[in-house]
């Protein structure tokens, strides 16, 4: 796949590839360059390990999200796995 960078340095990542890595509109990438070559990443969420009922969680500090459900983790490991 090819696109251009425009006059303000923007380049348009085809709709495909946002698909595939489930980027989502006004999501926080890392740019960095490696080996001559442009890497972009979604930013990982700051998240710290907690104690729930004897075992441990993963937590996003003051994050309010709704928990996942068990469609959507099956979704995110069938997607992780391929």
């Amino acid at each position: 796949m090819r696109t251009t960078i425009d006059g303000a340095g923007r380049v348009v990542i085809p709709k495909q590839l946002r698909q595939a890595a489930a980027l989502e509109p006004g999501q926080e990438l890392e740019i960095v360059e490696r080996d001559g070559r442009i890497v972009i990443e979604p930013v990982s969420a700051p998240m710290e390990l907690v104690e729930r009922d004897g075992f441990l969680a993963a937590e996003v500090p003051g994050d309010d999200a709704p928990s996942l459900t068990p469609d959507e983790v099956r979704h995110v490991l069938e997607r992780t796995r391929r």
